[in-house]
């Protein structure tokens, strides 16, 4: 199974109302340094039943690739909380794999 299938498999087992970060997703498949690598499989992914959108940077922001406010809808119609600063409130919705 190559790295982007492996993204993907894992990604896809990300629950509604979970997220992760790209690091995370790095760090669980054995390859903590390749969060940037982790971004680039799911920015080449066109199955859109592998939920992206449920992976965030670091911090809890969301990024661009979607356009502005996508991702962020997206989530929050998953029941997602975000901060007042706009940012995915990990503490309370990041996925621990389980």
């Amino acid at each position: 199974m190559t790295f982007d299938e492996r993204v993907l498999a894992l990604v896809s087992q990300i629950p509604p109302g979970k997220c992760a970060g790209y690091g995370q997703i790095a760090l669980m498949l054995g390859s903590p340094r390749a969060a940037r690598a982790v971004g680039f499989a799911l920015g080449r992914c066109r199955n859109p039943a592998v939920p992206c959108h449920r992976v965030l940077r670091a911090g809890g922001s969301t990024v661009p690739a979607f356009g502005p406010g996508v991702q962020r809808a997206l989530l929050e119609a998953e029941g997602v909380p975000f901060t007042p600063d706009g940012r995915a409130d990990l503490s309370r919705c990041r996925w621990d794999g389980s």
